[in-house]
């Protein structure tokens, strides 16, 4: 590659939720700069489309394209979503959320996690949950918007959406289209590259006309049509730790009010979860094909739904991993096509996201080099190793021995990454964080705690105050957060008065 590469025209292969997404940020980022945008996507191919549950980075990245949460609420039929509320997965019965939100009130120097544990050793346990105001909104269905300027530690918590994929991206894709994106509906029959430099040079469409670029977007999904297909840039497995390679997915009629997060519910084989929409309800079933087949896993779907299903449900199977390198040549992958692991934690859009954001930092002018394309790989690696570990942690940690998936989980090796991250937590509570971590600290405590892993002692800085004091303000705060919570209006009040959906 020339040290120095200059960008006149980029060409997005693929539509969909990254595809348009795509388009519509970096039609921003490069209208003064004259970049020539194209997106290739036929309207006779459909696409995955189970991306319905988002984390709170959704939020900031169509903010930065002028648009509100309620313009998004509105125009997705979305529904609010305070975290993810994991059923079975630590033990049968068990149950716990994790928020977009912070626990307690701890200082600079000491998280509240360490005042917690000194409480809980005393004999003053009090359910870490309750010390969380985006837990108790999500537990007692309720929702509000933040506030902008919070008083304390305690009033703060964040959130996402539940949303129709499909929407999302026809929205985004009116952003692209009014900033000047070209559309080509068209299928791509060919690719074809460079005999020099190995670049991609054109791609040949059904209708016979042949396109050229600069630089390639690959959106094409599980396919990787130029990333993989065309430029075999290779992949990396991670099924040893992540067996889950298969999931159904299907839609239902609205049964009750929507609740103000998602559902995981972990079965035998892998999960189910629960969207809800203002619209319907999506559902799906995430599992492991050496453990159950395809006809059952659909059965246990059915069996685990409420509400009148809407179509037959949909299949793919997957591969858990990432590409060697998301860019390679004058291509980038973004979405599926760069690699996928399970939705668990609704990371795949975020990651989407991060991509597109890599990107745009990549150019601050129209072109690239070789330091660049690095860069941009090995922060894109570093991305899904610590989501992948995030992920691991769910099953790695669980306590069930009731089929040979959870038996599997519990007895497998981790990435050493993920094993240090562990074992700092619990000798002494410390959370080690690492580069490029979409989840923060307050996110792997949920985790941690919510399945049963307490330290085996807490920060001698947590000793900073008379226990007496320390308790009485414990106290305080659990109440605080109960009045907040009470004073809230229920979920469905907030999207009746906030945000019904509109189709114009």
């Amino acid at each position: 590659m020339k040290n120095k590469t200059t960008i006149n025209s980029i060409v997005i292969v693929g539509g969909g939720t990254s595809g348009w997404m795509t388009a519509a940020a970096l039609s921003q980022h490069f209208k003064q700069q004259q970049v020539a945008i194209t997106l290739v996507e036929s309207s006779e191919i459909g696409t995955i489309g189970v991306g319905e549950a988002t984390i709170p980075t959704l939020r900031r990245f169509y903010q930065k394209l002028g648009l509100t949460d309620t313009d998004v609420l509105k125009a997705t039929c979305a529904t609010c979503k305070l975290g993810i509320e994991f059923k079975d997965w630590a033990t049968k019965g068990s149950s716990f959320i994790h928020p977009f939100g912070i626990f307690g009130q701890g200082t600079k120097e000491t998280g509240f996690h360490h005042y917690w544990l000194r409480a809980a050793q005393a004999g003053k346990e009090v359910p870490l949950a309750n010390y969380s105001l985006g837990v108790q909104l999500a537990a007692e269905n309720k929702f509000a918007f933040p506030s902008s300027k919070p008083a304390s530690q305690l009033e703060i918590y964040d959130w996402a959406l539940h949303f129709d994929a499909a929407l999302f991206a026809k929205l985004m894709k009116q952003v692209a289209l009014a900033n000047g994106v070209k559309l080509i509906d068209a299928k791509i029959n060919a690719v074809d590259t460079n005999s020099v430099t190995g670049d991609i040079a054109t791609l040949t469409l059904d209708s016979g006309n042949s396109l050229g670029g600069d630089l390639f977007i690959d959106c094409s999904g599980f396919r990787s049509l130029l990333l993989q297909q065309t430029l075999n840039t290779g992949y990396q497995d991670w099924s040893q730790w992540l067996l889950c390679d298969s999931a159904l997915a299907v839609q239902t009629q609205v049964s009750d009010d929507p609740i103000a997060r998602t559902i995981s519910h972990a079965q035998q084989a892998g999960w189910i979860w629960k969207i809800p929409l203002q619209h319907r309800c999506g559902n799906g079933h995430v599992y492991a094909s050496q453990f159950i087949d395809d006809d059952q896993a659909k059965s246990c779907l059915l069996k685990n739904i409420d509400g009148q299903v809407l179509h037959e449900p949909r299949s793919f199977k997957f591969t858990p991993g990432r590409a060697n390198k998301a860019w390679n040549k004058n291509c980038i992958a973004v979405g599926l096509s760069s690699g996928f692991l399970e939705p668990l934690e609704s990371t795949s859009i975020a990651l989407v996201e991060t991509a597109i954001e890599k990107i745009c930092l990549s150019f601050p002018k129209n072109h690239f080099t070789s330091q660049i394309v690095t860069r941009f790989n090995d922060v894109t690696a570093a991305e899904y190793e610590r989501v992948r570990d995030f992920i691991i942690l769910h099953y790695k940690l669980t306590s069930r021995d009731d089929s040979p998936l959870w038996r599997y989980c519990q007895q497998m090796s981790i990435p050493e990454s993920l094993s240090r991250k562990l074992e700092a937590y619990r000798h002494d509570g410390t959370m080690l964080t690492y580069p490029w971590e979409i989840f923060g600290k307050d996110s792997w405590l949920a985790i941690y705690h919510g399945f049963g892993v307490i330290p085996d002692k807490y920060a001698s800085k947590a000793e900073n105050m008379e226990l007496s004091y320390l308790l009485k303000h414990m106290a305080y705060m659990q109440s605080r957060v109960a009045e907040q919570v009470a004073q809230a209006p229920s979920h469905k009040v907030f999207l009746n008065q906030t945000c019904q959906f509109s189709s114009q």
